[in-house]
């Protein structure tokens, strides 16, 4: 007996209920997602800061004790651009030295406030500024957090300023922790603009195998449905009790952080010291877990900015930008000279060298690691190194000791 061979007919019904099956759990699952998981809501392409969403509610008093209040540093403005808004400090004398300054991937601008204002008291000119989704800046919402992203950002940020930030030998760029990965690619695109290079607890060559199963999971992309990792990660970073929210975790979000054993009040063990640290010494009621808390939960860009940021920002393993920027460096050294080629004398990057000031006990900047790295991108001579007696909140304890390692820095030069 011949076997049954379906006709056209049971065919294309078939393969119409089997369309119109997947049509159904897609809406479902779609429905679900709006429902259990909203997104902010937006308005264009960006999502707006607590400038716009919180500060409007609040009368004087409630803003002045807010951990982060708009107008806690001089010089502030708000910079619109086509990627949304960003909050920028400018101040320190006009015919200064000017300094740039970039804070890490979760703590926004206030983190580099207590530096700031020892450089603005040595005489600098300082710019520090809000990454996107990060403090008072808004959050772009239909592009990747990447190094083009950092970059315009950058650009904009400088263009803003009554004074010229940008030309040869513009200005000192000092780099924290992703504003360090930041800082290195940014520097090879515009060797010419940038004076020096300072990282300080810097990433850009965290090696992959401290990166969590975890981690790993939570931050891919097109494996686990979006808005269940969006659900995952918002668990595990905004809980619901304030006093959950530390920036330990936080940092335990970008490298499988192990409990120390040298150094037990530092972030090396989730201690009091990077979790209280003061983000403004003359604020001491206001500390890195108390803005972390107000942005977690106030900024509604945070979480879009935060993942996106460990997906592509310049994290993990950027040999290729590293080695580039130490060729550079390199054609900036020499016996005598070391920015004479042949008649021309290269602007920017002074003394073909960089300044890594690093935490002895930092468990996201391993510092044996990076020494070891950098090495091999930069070569032995591209490079200086400082050890503190800290972790990774050495930017916000240790201002005026990385003050003056980057003003001797740069007097060598």
């Amino acid at each position: 007996m011949a076997p049954w061979v379906p006709s056209l007919r049971s065919q294309t019904t078939t393969g119409s209920c089997i369309l119109m099956g997947v049509f159904g759990i897609s809406i479902g699952l779609a429905l679900r997602s709006l429902i259990r998981h909203k997104r902010p809501s937006k308005k264009g392409l960006h999502i707006k800061s607590p400038r716009e969403t919180q500060l409007p509610k609040l009368s004087q008093d409630e803003i002045a004790a807010l951990s982060y209040p708009p107008n806690v540093l001089p010089g502030g403005r708000d910079v619109e651009t086509p990627y949304g808004c960003i909050k920028v400090f400018e101040w320190g004398p006009e015919e200064g030295e000017k300094v740039l300054l970039m804070h890490g991937i979760s703590t926004p601008c206030l983190s580099l406030a207590n530096l700031a204002e020892e450089l603005v008291n040595e005489g600098y000119r300082v710019i520090i500024f809000d990454f996107f989704g990060r403090g008072y800046s808004d959050a772009p919402s239909d592009l990747p957090y990447d190094m083009r992203l950092y970059t315009s950002q950058i650009l904009l940020v400088l263009a803003s300023s009554n004074l010229s930030w940008t030309g040869d030998n513009k200005f000192h760029l000092i780099g924290y922790s992703l504003g360090g990965g930041i800082a290195v690619p940014f520097a090879k695109y515009f060797p010419h603009m940038v004076q020096s290079v300072v990282l300080i607890a810097g990433g850009g060559l965290i090696r992959q195998d401290h990166v969590s199963w975890r981690s790993r999971l939570l931050y891919s992309t097109g494996v686990f449905p979006e808005w269940m990792l969006r659900s995952l990660v918002r668990q595990r970073i905004m809980p619901a009790r304030t006093t959950d929210m530390t920036e330990s975790k936080m940092a335990s979000e970008v490298v499988d952080v192990k409990p120390s054993t040298t150094h037990r009040n530092s972030d090396a063990s989730g201690g009091d010291s990077y979790d209280n640290a003061m983000l403004l010494m003359r604020r001491p009621g206001h500390t890195v877990s108390s803005v972390m808390d107000w942005q977690v939960h106030q900024h509604q860009g945070f979480l879009t900015a935060f993942m996106s940021s460990i997906r592509h920002a310049p994290i993990y393993d950027q040999r290729e930008d590293w080695l580039a920027l130490g060729q550079l460096l390199s054609q900036r050294r020499g016996s005598s000279d070391s920015q004479i080629i042949g008649t021309t004398k290269l602007p920017g990057l002074r003394g073909g060298r960089v300044l890594l000031v690093l935490g002895s006990a930092d468990p996201v900047i391993v510092k044996e690691e990076l020494i070891h790295d950098a090495t091999a991108v930069l070569g032995e001579d591209g490079f200086e190194a400082v050890f503190l007696e800290c972790g990774h909140e050495i930017v916000m304890t240790r201002g005026k000791e990385i003050t003056a390692l980057a003003v001797g820095f740069w007097g060598g030069d």
